[in-house]
């Protein structure tokens, strides 16, 4: 996955924008306001920051060694940084929907309710 596939994919989802928050090197993309990916786009290869459940994070980096690491400057227990050139494209997509579906998860219930009657 390149950062152009990365991008369209993020953007398909329900309530997502994209902005530059902290600089005009790091993408980030959000659900309703609460970050779920980001990417330094000056990194070489590609890299991905996502949201993950702590347990699934400490499988994950023992199962893909060096290829899924703690995210940097992001709390370690709950980002995980990938790179996707290294993992099979269905488990990016996968890592990419957790992402999203845990902070959809920690939304509010007002903003859920407004996500829902979002059209898609």
């Amino acid at each position: 996955m390149n950062v152009e596939i990365f991008r369209n994919y993020c953007l398909s989802k329900k309530g997502v924008t994209e902005e530059f928050p902290f600089d005009e090197e790091t993408l980030v993309f959000k659900v309703m306001g609460k970050m779920f990916a980001l990417s330094g786009l000056e990194h070489v290869p590609f890299q991905i920051s996502l949201k993950c459940d702590p347990e699934r994070s400490m499988i994950l980096r023992e199962e893909f060694d060096g290829r899924i690491t703690g995210a940097y400057h992001m709390n370690k227990k709950h980002w995980n940084t990938i790179i996707p050139e290294t993992l099979p494209p269905q488990l990016v997509k996968e890592l990419i929907d957790h992402s999203y579906d845990l902070v959809v998860s920690g939304l509010s219930g007002r903003q859920q309710q407004e996500l829902k009657n979002l059209e898609s």
